[in-house]
């Protein structure tokens, strides 16, 4: 692999993000609170590098092996590819004679921790590594000297046998350290809140990648079974295209003549009015033209479900039902409540690209 190659991290939605993938031979830091996905990330990192050929490594402060295979179980990914290195303390570390009496634990165990990760780079010789976590790390040390220069040692380390890194920090620690941010080549952070109504919001941002464009800014996902799904944060300028300028006919005579023989192809077009003064009816004639010039159509709908749109419009003579049974038009229901703004947005671009939609219709701007 060159220095100008990326390592795709397994997460489509981050790779976009970062322009490709992280990169390669570099140290990371992946911060995020209990719960925000970071292992589930890391892992995905990990199965990429086994999906690519690579050697992996996956070193465990914090939490058993067993523990570890059964977080990939619920994912139903198979991980006999990667190398589980379990650095857990033994039940035997809680004897009396196993206690430091002269020398203080951090003077021992640090130097017998990395000594044994140290050894397992050597022997397995792996392309990626993840740390899990660096709060154990951090109380190791005893003090932040030892531990930023610990850090250092272990960045040097790894830059030598062109490893790609990743150290996973859960945040816990009383002030949040920013002495692996400054050391590390890119940060990345997860964070995931609680609303008063519906399931946890999570978003991810960029804090720090060093010679590189990526998109700055906050970026909603959702932890699901399979991993991370990640919804890059949507930039106008970066899609814009010339209109042809075709008008787009909804089919009724009247209201086409109206506007000057149809909606512009390309624009976008607000229609407003009280309950049931027939914006959804209007909207839903434009796509059912469109279905029967071919092209295709979505509609995204916050206020009404999908059978009483299709009751309403079969009364009214708009062949609607038969367009979304034939594939042509998209109807899917919102509830807001559920979906962050990042996978709405993200599920209007899989509509436009995947589906091939010429019209979109979200109903309403209320929801």
């Amino acid at each position: 692999m060159t220095e100008t190659d990326v390592a795709a991290t397994g997460v489509a939605g981050l790779d976009d993000i970062l322009g490709g993938g992280l990169t390669p031979h570099r140290l990371y830091l992946l911060e995020g609170m209990p719960g925000s996905g970071k292992t589930t990330l890391a892992f995905q990192f990990l199965l990429e590098g086994v999906r690519r050929g690579e050697s992996v490594l996956y070193v465990t402060l914090s939490e058993t092996a067993e523990e570890i295979r059964a977080v990939a179980s619920s994912h139903g990914w198979d991980i006999d590819g990667i190398a589980i290195r379990e650095l857990v303390p033994s039940e035997q570390s809680l004897e009396p004679g196993e206690q430091y009496t002269v020398f203080h634990p951090s003077e021992v165990e640090l130097s017998e921790t990395t000594k044994k990760i140290l050894d397992d780079v050597d022997k397995l010789k792996p392309a990626r590594i993840v740390f899990d976590s660096l709060s154990e790390l951090r109380l190791l040390a005893g003090n932040p000297l030892r531990y930023r220069r610990q850090i250092l040692a272990l960045k040097q380390f790894f830059a030598g046998r062109r490893c790609s890194v990743i150290l996973l920090d859960d945040l816990t620690a009383a002030e949040h350290d920013l002495q692996v941010q400054s050391i590390a080549h890119g940060a990345l952070l997860l964070e995931h809140t609680m609303p008063a109504f519906g399931p946890p919001r999570r978003r991810l941002s960029v804090t720090k990648f060093r010679g590189r464009e990526f998109r700055a800014g906050y970026h909603d996902y959702q932890i699901r079974r399979g991993g991370l799904e990640v919804y890059p944060r949507l930039v106008a300028a970066e899609h814009r295209q010339q209109s042809s300028r075709e008008r787009l006919e909804s089919g009724l005579a009247g209201l086409d003549n109206l506007i000057g023989g149809g909606l512009e192809r390309g624009t976008s077009t607000l229609v407003q009015g009280a309950a049931g003064t027939g914006k959804s009816t209007i909207s839903a004639m434009f796509c059912a033209r469109a279905a029967e010039r071919g092209e295709r159509s979505a509609l995204f709908i916050f206020d009404e479900s999908a059978n009483t749109l299709f009751s309403r419009l079969d009364g009214l003579g708009i062949p609607l039902r038969k367009h979304v049974e034939s594939g042509v038009v998209k109807v899917q229901p919102v509830d807001p409540a559920e979906l962050s703004p990042g996978e709405l947005v993200h599920a209007i671009r899989a509509a436009v690209r995947g589906h091939g939609a010429k019209i979109v219709v979200i109903d309403s701007l209320n929801g």
